[in-house]
C-alpha cells in the first residue's frame, strides 16, 4: 500500500511552476521539491491547507491511496 503524492499534476493542469507555489504558500523550493516527488514521510494539515488554497483543489486532487 502507498499514498502517491500528485501533486506535480495538479501542478500542470493549473499551469503552475514550483518557484511560482513556493511563493504563493511560503514553503522553500526544497521542501516542495521533496514533497513533490514522493520522497516526503508526512505533510502537515495546514501545509496541504494552504497547497489546496493556492491550487484551488481538494486534498484527494494532490493525495492518492493505492494498494
Amino acid at each position: 500500500m502507498a499514498i502517491i503524492v500528485n501533486l506535480d499534476v495538479m501542478m500542470a493542469k493549473r499551469k503552475i511552476s514550483l518557484n511560482e507555489l513556493s511563493g504563493k504558500v511560503d514553503i522553500t523550493l526544497s521542501n516542495l521539491s521533496i514533497l513533490k516527488t514522493g520522497k516526503a514521510k508526512a505533510i502537515r494539515f495546514s501545509t496541504l491547507e494552504v497547497i489546496c488554497k493556492a491550487l484551488e483543489c481538494q486534498p484527494g486532487d494532490i493525495l492518492e491511496y493505492v494498494e
